[in-house]
């Protein structure tokens, strides 16, 4: 195998699982902490790390099969291992997390990495055990209701009315099935919908269960997102909220983000802090939650084992994401005080006309504010980075997203 990077630093090489955004995000974060170049591993090449100088994608179709994953990674570990002193391994999407769980064994013998144990894992990341973990430790979340593979198709009588929301217990057996009318989560405003909806899903080859919540009312801007960084010994060291403020609505991309105001809330800080360290929890955690205006609560939907695709919002308002992985498990010597970061910052992934057309009212004067006072950054637009050739394609991808808003928008499948 060929060494395709070749840093002149060969303290540690940042190797990525994935090659999208998330991927790119890490390796900006990486370039702007210790302006090194980044390995990217995956199954294809895709334009958000195409091109780049400050990451090298190593692609292989079949790559994130078991088989396939375990040869390569040890091949990559030999092989670069002579190089650098350590090999800093980072997963940008769920079944990469998993893939390196479920391969400690091997991969603890080339690569160093933060992440929590299979079993919790397992318990964190179906939703259904997710939310007994909730009750036990008291972060609110949203009204539940469990449907089985074998009770789907009796009726249902709800413990709160419609409008409900729809959407997989098991999020890695969901992902892989493909069918008509696939979205992340799906609102149902009746019955009828609602039927319809658990059909669908069931009959497309779905075996885990379903949770159905009460709806929480309010528009984009009600949505918030929790990203954390736990040292290996299990503190957490630091720990940042960003205020979302459009979200995407292409079927494939519900629940993702499109722009993120970065704000601190102490409040918020120390209940998910104390969750954290009670649990034992090691590596990135990525928290969706929303604010329900009924009751003044933040409502916890879903944990992510890793950091989140909307990640770099982090990075970008001043808390560096890389350098607090890295100052732990490469240097071992971790912030000492927990850093809650507050610097109200804009992150975007789409263009700054498309937002302040399709942001909501009542958070419309802040993102102008930032934008004019020039505190906004994207992921994939880097100074330091690319040629024409990159930065025309980049131009292009952020431009496409007016085509889609105006095609999805008033289309949503969770309002």
């Amino acid at each position: 195998m060929e060494i395709l990077v070749k840093n002149e630093d060969k303290k540690f090489l940042p190797v990525l699982l994935g090659t999208d955004a998330n991927a790119y995000g890490m390796a900006k974060s990486f370039h702007k902490a210790y302006g090194i170049k980044s390995l990217s591993l995956g199954v294809m090449n895709l334009m958000e790390t195409a091109n780049s100088k400050i990451v090298t994608v190593d692609a292989e179709p079949g790559f994130d099969r078991q088989e396939n994953f375990a040869k390569k990674m040890e091949e990559v570990g030999k092989t670069y291992g002579q190089y650098y002193e350590k090999l800093l391994l980072i997963a940008c999407g769920d079944h990469y997390t998993e893939l390196i769980v479920n391969n400690r064994e091997l991969l603890e013998k080339y690569f160093v990495f933060a992440y929590i144990s299979r079993e919790m894992k397992e318990q964190l990341e179906n939703k259904e055990d997710f939310y007994k973990i909730c009750e036990k430790y008291g972060l609110d979340y949203p009204k539940t209701y469990i449907i089985t593979k074998e009770n789907y198709s009796q009726h249902h009588d709800l413990p709160f009315g419609f409008p409900v929301a729809v959407k997989a217990s098991d999020s890695i057996e969901y992902v892989e099935l493909s069918f008509e009318g696939k979205k992340k989560g799906y609102k149902a405003d009746t019955y009828e919908e609602f039927e319809k909806i658990v059909n669908m899903i069931y009959a497309a080859g779905y075996n885990g269960n379903l949770i159905v919540q009460d709806f929480i009312p309010g528009d984009d801007a009600t949505m918030w997102v929790l990203n954390s960084y736990s040292g290996l010994d299990g503190k957490v060291r630091a720990m940042c909220l960003g205020h979302c403020v459009l979200e995407d609505y292409t079927p494939a991309g519900i629940g993702n983000y499109n722009a993120i105001i970065q704000h601190g809330d102490m409040a918020v800080y120390e209940r998910y802090r104390d969750f954290l360290e009670e649990i034992g929890y090691v590596g990135f955690s990525n928290f969706d939650m929303k604010y329900d205006e009924r009751d003044g609560k933040f409502k916890v939907f879903e944990i992510n084992i890793r950091q989140g695709r909307s990640s770099y919002f982090t990075t970008a308002s001043g808390c560096n994401i890389a350098k607090i992985l890295a100052e732990d498990v490469i240097e071992g010597k971790p912030l000492q005080e927990i850093h809650y970061h507050d610097n109200p910052f804009l992150w975007l992934h789409v263009p700054e006309k498309l937002v302040m057309e399709y942001t909501p009212g009542e958070v419309k004067d802040e993102v102008k504010s930032l934008i004019d006072a020039g505190k906004y950054d994207f992921t994939l637009k880097y100074d330091k980075d690319g040629g024409l050739f990159r930065k025309l394609r980049v131009n292009r991808y952020y431009k496409m997203a007016f085509d889609k808003y105006s095609k999805y928008f008033n289309k949503r499948g969770l309002e």
